[in-house]
């Protein structure tokens, strides 16, 4: 039985409060391209993602049309290609971002991401070589997506990979610089990255996913904020229990086009993504809702509790709505994509080092912000490293990406256009930490991953 109230609710947080579904991402599995003529190897995988995903983009848009609900990405998720790249014993790897670049043109879609290597214990054949080409694969294609994971709980940090990423950034941005560093804002660096992901710039299909299988994001932190808006003065507890309640209905949106959407395409459906993740729409920011709850503005003292409740309230009302809850769930905090963040960072109230203990209580990490553009690479490895322990210690996803807007200082603005939106060059601490990054190394696995 349909209750009119909660239709005409759902319209309204569509119509008003930029309800939407931010991405449905087909994830696919390229293990059976493996081949060791990379020629061939590209042939597999283009036959096979324009396979799996050629009425990806339409389902979509009939579920848009027969929904009403806005869908605003269609992506695709691959086999991190490093593993590919091991069978090939070359060098030439770019071929196949080039390969990943032509089948996301082919299929519709808006993103395409796995151009990515997982190093958090160590090299393996091929995860040199395509590490070294990511700054060229960014910079040569439009929709190809990177990620590489340099360390989780149980393995430690990977110091090696991390020496080796803040130069990987900052080759992305230089390469790119004629288009506002866009390379660097492809790439993420993650520590404990997980296999069913479907929001970019991380996403890949993991080793141990289904061959092919639907997952979905969805975002609503405008509706979030007119709840609070509309409840006017309650208590703390009070505020968590409105947040769950809002989140399990935004969720039950996702599990409805997760479930058509993978009915329709004939695969399996993996996990909704309840993430609050912002765009730089006036009305749609994280920001505004941590004011809502009473901050003068994002970065005030207070910040990181008030985002603590805000990411356990959405995650509880998740798990109450979907038995299949993943990927990464929660609050995003993006700079660039989030209108007030950008206007807190514009008035000095939201620092790095602020965002850093805001990392610690929500979804990722340090995300789409700028930094000025004469940052050394060992101060942006030693921003990954710092990014990183907090995800080992407290066993949760972390993840780094910056842009170095090269030619650019503090204070001046870089502009992306589009979901990732624009903001201020940040201010960063540039005290060196050449020696300690140039240790390199492992640094070992907390005691509390001896788990089993």
């Amino acid at each position: 039985m349909y209750n009119t109230h909660d239709i005409l609710e759902t319209i309204k947080m569509i119509e008003e409060e930029h309800l939407d579904i931010r991405t449905v991402t087909m994830g696919i599995s390229l293990l059976d391209c493996i081949d060791s003529d990379i020629d061939k190897a590209c042939e597999k995988v283009y036959r096979k993602i324009t396979t799996c995903a050629a009425e990806l983009v339409p389902v979509c848009e009939r579920i848009e049309k027969k929904y009403g609900i806005p869908i605003i990405n269609k992506r695709i998720a691959v086999t991190p290609i490093a593993m590919l790249a091991s069978a090939c014993q070359t060098s030439k790897v770019v071929k196949f971002a080039l390969t990943l670049e032509k089948a996301a043109r082919a299929m519709g879609v808006n993103f395409i991401g796995g151009y990515s290597a997982l190093v958090g214990k160590g090299f393996a054949s091929g995860d040199y070589a395509l590490i070294e080409s990511i700054p060229e694969a960014l910079s040569i294609t439009d929709h190809v997506c990177s990620s590489v994971n340099i360390g989780s709980t149980k393995a430690g940090l990977n110091m090696d990979a991390v020496k080796m990423m803040g130069k990987i950034v900052r080759q992305a941005a230089e390469l790119t610089a004629d288009r506002n560093c866009i390379g660097a804002a492809k790439l993420v660096v993650f520590c404990n990255a997980p296999e069913d992901n479907p929001f970019m710039a991380g996403a890949f299909h993991g080793v141990g996913e289904p061959d092919c299988v639907i997952n979905v994001g969805v975002s609503g932190p405008g509706v979030v904020r007119a709840a609070l808006e509309k409840a006017g003065d309650m208590d703390l507890s009070g505020v968590a229990e409105l947040i769950k309640r809002t989140a399990f209905k935004i969720t039950r949106v996702g599990q409805l086009v997760a479930r058509e959407a993978a009915t329709a395409l004939g695969v399996p459906f993996g996990i909704v993504d309840l993430s609050l993740a912002p765009t730089p729409a006036v009305g749609d920011s994280v920001a505004h809702i941590l004011e809502e709850v009473g901050l003068e503005q994002c970065g005030a003292c207070g910040t990181t509790a008030a985002l603590a409740m805000l990411n356990d309230a959405v995650k509880k009302g998740g798990v109450m709505a979907s038995s299949h809850v993943g990927g990464l769930s929660g609050a995003f905090i993006p700079v660039t994509e989030d209108a007030g963040m950008i206007d807190a960072a514009r008035a000095g109230t939201l620092t790095i080092e602020k965002l850093e203990a805001m990392t610690a209580v929500c979804s990722v990490g340090l995300d789409m912000i700028n930094i000025p553009g004469d940052t050394p690479p060992e101060v942006i490895s030693a921003i990954i490293a710092d990014e990183a322990a907090i995800g080992m210690i407290n066993s949760k996803t972390t993840a780094v990406r910056v842009i170095p807007a090269i030619g650019k200082k503090v204070g001046e603005e870089l502009e992306f256009g589009g979901l990732l939106g624009s903001g201020p060059v940040m201010k960063v601490n540039t005290a060196s930490p050449l020696k300690f990054i140039n240790r390199a190394g492992r640094i070992p696995a907390p005691i509390q991953s001896l788990k089993n």
